[in-house]
């Protein structure tokens, strides 16, 4: 690991998924930055790893630019990390990222785990092309006129999977608003624990998965993946 900023992708739930490059990159790296401390923390306790941290996060990104800026400028190496998964992905670190790459500091990547892309190859949904949404908004309505776009978006052309990100307490309102946004016969595929213990992926229509989890508490890490 070279002296600028490195994207560290991380576990979803299996530790085994660590690859050797991400923890000697950990490992060599002068801090951590990462999105909670104690999650990371308690990530680096399980490998052995003794580290500085560094949190960075939605709320303190712009505040604490400057000074990572200035300690790249230094030489010094960087890993960032989000909790789970490849940083900047539904995580924070652009802004980061993209104002390291404006100043032309080093900045690399290591490649890892991804909830989203694991989702859509264990979907059997279409792979090519896709569409990452993220989350969508909390509040219903916000969120209908979230999946009003994408619709209007397939009526003005587009033929891709979609994949979402959800919160287990939100996953069966946003099935029923996505069975009304596209039709309850809609393909889809919902995935959750993935790399755990009691990873599922179920497959159905977007109608019997909104029936399914109405009557079925959803808990875990959740990615929805739209046909």
């Amino acid at each position: 690991m070279g002296p600028g900023l490195t994207l560290v992708a991380t576990p979803i739930g299996n530790m085994g998924d660590l690859s050797p490059r991400a923890l000697a990159a950990l490992k060599a790296a002068d801090a951590v930055l990462c999105e909670d401390s104690r999650t990371t923390g308690a990530m680096l306790a399980r490998l052995s790893v003794a580290q500085r941290l560094i949190p960075l996060h939605d709320h303190n990104e712009a505040t604490e630019l400057p000074r990572i800026l200035e300690m790249l400028r230094q030489g010094q190496k960087l890993a960032l990390v989000s909790d789970a998964g490849t940083p900047l992905v539904s995580d924070p670190g652009f802004r980061l990222t993209r104002a390291a790459i404006a100043e032309g500091l080093p900045v690399s990547a290591i490649p890892g785990p991804n909830a989203a892309v694991m989702a859509l190859v264990l979907s059997g949904l279409p792979p090519e092309p896709f569409l990452f949404e993220g989350f969508l908004p909390p509040r219903a309505t916000a969120r209908q006129t979230a999946l009003a776009r994408v619709k209007a978006l397939e009526q003005a052309g587009l033929a891709a999977s979609v994949i979402f990100y959800e919160a287990p307490h939100r996953l069966a309102e946003t099935l029923a608003d996505m069975a009304e946004a596209f039709g309850a016969e809609r393909p889809a595929a919902v995935a959750r624990e993935m790399t755990k213990r009691f990873e599922e992926v179920r497959r159905d229509s977007l109608g019997a998965l909104a029936t399914h989890y109405a009557g079925t508490e959803a808990r875990g890490e959740i990615c929805i993946v739209l046909g």
